[in-house]
């Protein structure tokens, strides 16, 4: 999901924080399987019900979707 991520910073300016679910029992309860999950966010808001944008795969249009929502456009060139 990472590496799939890459490809968005040409249209996009966001800063990726990882964050290992398995060191926290939490987090592990509430994705479980779903990992990698992609949320929007610091890791912080993790605990107050962020949603998630996708998991195991980058979902190209809604990250696009939230990304250009949320302020994350660069600007033309």
């Amino acid at each position: 999901m990472k590496v799939a991520l890459e490809s968005l910073r040409r249209d996009f300016s966001f800063v990726l924080h990882e964050v290992d679910v398995d060191s926290d029992a939490g987090l592990e309860d509430r994705f479980g399987e779903l990992v990698p999950v992609l949320m929007p966010g610091p890791p912080e808001a993790l605990d107050s019900g962020a949603v998630q944008l996708c998991h195991y795969f980058v979902d190209d249009g809604a990250v696009r979707e939230w990304l250009a929502a949320h302020g994350g456009a660069r600007a033309s060139r």
